[in-house]
């Protein structure tokens, strides 16, 4: 689409491009400003050239807002072909979703993706294609079952001294291999009621020390809802860290404002999960997000799902963490992919995590090596996995293989 005076016309009369996919999510019905000339503000060239093509009455001032971000955020297949040719595995899946994980692509995470071709990493990860319509046997709505473990609504509380809150289930994008598929985008939303409720049960959870707030994703939240959030949390005397699950950074870097780091730093012992799967999302906008936390005192770490032809290869995956050392966010895990509905494609083998780390340690800085995970179906937890590095252990001593494949020895006596 050009920014020609007819389309221009048009799109005024549209009110907007784009939109959510129903009026209860943040920030439905809005309007696309015009103006004459772009001003000089922090916007990177590849957002400009996208902003032109195809918001070209909108400001940078309003693209750099997080709400008209999320008030334009792409919902539908109509919208979508407007800026990118779409295949036919796409066009199928997405006239195919209803009932299933909705599509929403923030205008930014678009202009990372616009010119891009079908088999893109990024791409993928948010557009979706007619093998996710597909389920295998093995696989679950539910496969972690969160339910099981929820004594009241938003908690899930499997392991002994942490709980799980899931505070809304709205994101800013829709990532086609997301464990809550079944829940998020939804919108059953958590009232008022039923945040009082799951922070009395924490309140009444003495061994309760670590709170992990997700969704959803919680920064699609005001600031007023997240402090209302984290102050009730923070009041809890036995409650040690806070920890937020977010991939805002990543997909609307501008949600990253002074006001809502200046209410986060109230609230220390505070902690970030961020969720990362490939290097080309390491933008300059994202590194400048994840510098404000970074520098409020907020630690940072990375969370990345294993995904075939996305990142299951070693350059890809060590790209990815020397990247993120960069902009101060530690790798902390790597994920098999879980089990959900339409996820076979996304899928590797656990052999393929393995040989990444392997392929990692030793040849990069431990701090660049995460720890590869399988969140067990059924509910049965994280577990963490090794490359099989001992080749012999017993009562007098244990040989060990290194990096290198050299055999080393250590007594045991």
């Amino acid at each position: 689409m050009n920014a020609n005076n007819n389309e221009a016309t048009a799109l005024h009369a549209e009110s907007r491009l784009v939109g959510c996919s129903s009026d209860e999510e943040p920030g439905a019905k809005t309007t696309i400003f015009s103006q004459n000339e772009i001003p000089t503000k922090s916007v990177s060239i590849r957002s400009s050239e996208f902003m032109h093509r195809y918001f070209p009455l909108t400001t940078i001032d309003s693209w750099n807002d997080w709400k008209w971000q999320l008030r334009n955020a792409i919902t539908s297949i109509d919208e979508l072909k407007k800026i990118m040719k779409l295949s036919e595995k796409e066009i199928m899946a997405i006239n195919n979703l209803k009932g299933r994980l909705p599509m929403r692509i923030t205008p930014y995470f678009a202009s990372l993706i616009w010119n891009t071709g079908y088999s893109h990493p990024l791409r993928r990860n948010v557009i979706p294609v007619v093998e996710e319509l597909l389920q295998h046997n093995n696989e679950q709505s539910d496969p972690l079952h969160e339910k099981s473990f929820s004594p009241v609504k938003g908690i899930v509380h499997r392991y002994p001294d942490r709980v799980l809150f899931t505070v809304t289930q709205v994101c800013s994008n829709y990532c086609r291999y997301c464990t809550r598929s079944h829940s998020v985008g939804k919108l059953d939303k958590l009232g008022r009621q039923d945040y009082e409720k799951a922070f009395a049960y924490i309140a009444a959870h003495k061994e309760v020390r670590d709170v992990l707030i997700s969704g959803g994703d919680p920064l699609t939240l005001n600031d007023d809802t997240l402090e209302y959030i984290l102050s009730n949390i923070r009041a809890i005397p036995h409650v040690e860290i806070v920890r937020i699950g977010t991939r805002i950074p990543v997909v609307l870097p501008m949600r990253i404002t002074d006001s809502l780091v200046t209410m986060l730093r109230k609230y220390h012992p505070l902690f970030i999960s961020l969720h990362f799967s490939h290097p080309g999302e390491v933008t300059e906008e994202c590194a400048n997000a994840c510098t404000k936390l970074a520098d409020a005192g907020i630690p940072l770490g990375s969370q990345t799902v294993l995904l075939k032809g996305i990142n299951d290869n070693v350059p890809v995956m060590k790209e990815l963490m020397h990247k993120l050392l960069m902009i101060r966010v530690r790798p902390y895990y790597l994920y098999q992919c879980d089990l959900i509905p339409g996820s076979g494609h996304f899928r590797t083998t656990v052999r393929k995590g393995l040989e990444i780390i392997k392929g990692l340690r030793g040849f990069t800085s431990g701090y660049a090596v995460p720890t590869f995970v399988v969140d067990a179906p059924g509910g049965g937890g994280k577990i963490p996995l090794l490359p099989n590095y001992v080749v012999e252990h017993n009562s007098e001593k244990i040989v060990l293989r290194n990096y290198k494949g050299v055999l080393c020895e250590y007594p045991e006596r």
